[in-house]
């Protein structure tokens, strides 16, 4: 019984790594093949959504993807591989991102109190704080200036090195690292930490 084309994709693909996979996937869509362009969206729609809702909130986070990848359909056939396709990918939806803020500058935030009002709407009788938690957290990422948030969610929330937080961003490695070292004291000051100090 003959595979099907997607399974097919991927047990005979020759690569040695996720990344290598999904910048073979876009290789291969950006030259017309559309089984390629169907499964390069399942591997990374939910890295795509998962930046973009710590960027911009998750009340935004689903048309950004969309916008997202409007535009990588538009430039897949002249992306070439030289960065990984996740690195390249990211990018476009920092670009979408950065134009969404752009358009959109007074939008208002999601103020504290709404925050406070689901979080003891969510809050159990076996784990009160959880919820609570999570909000908290959330709401001192959300406060952070953009360029910090945008650091530490590529580094601490998502994984990527500093190298590849540098490329997505369109920054130097040293930028990065400096904007997450600040991101760090904003969330331990924010948190009513202090933060520690050099010796």
């Amino acid at each position: 019984m003959p595979l099907a084309p997607r399974l097919a994709l991927v047990w005979f693909s020759p690569v040695s790594s996720p990344d290598d996979f999904v910048t073979e996937l876009a290789l291969r869509a950006g030259r017309g093949d559309r089984d390629a362009l169907t499964t390069f969206i399942e591997q990374t729609q939910a890295d795509v959504w998962r930046f973009l809702a710590h960027l911009a909130g998750r009340e935004q986070a689903d048309d950004l993807t969309q916008e997202t990848y409007l535009r990588v359909l538009k430039a897949l056939p002249r992306f070439a591989g030289r960065s990984s396709a996740r690195t390249w990918l990211l990018t476009l939806a920092r670009r979408a991102w950065v134009d969404s803020v752009r358009h959109d500058m007074a939008r208002p935030r999601t103020s504290a109190t709404d925050y406070a009002d689901a979080a003891s709407r969510s809050a159990s009788p076996d784990n009160p704080n959880t919820w609570s938690e999570v909000i908290d957290a959330r709401m001192l990422i959300d406060a952070l200036p953009a360029e910090r948030r945008e650091a530490i969610v590529l580094t601490q929330v998502m994984g990527y090195t500093y190298e590849e937080a540098a490329r997505i961003a369109g920054v130097r490695v040293g930028t990065i690292r400096s904007r997450v070292a600040r991101a760090r004291r904003d969330l331990i000051e924010g948190a009513g930490g202090a933060p520690d100090r050099p010796r």
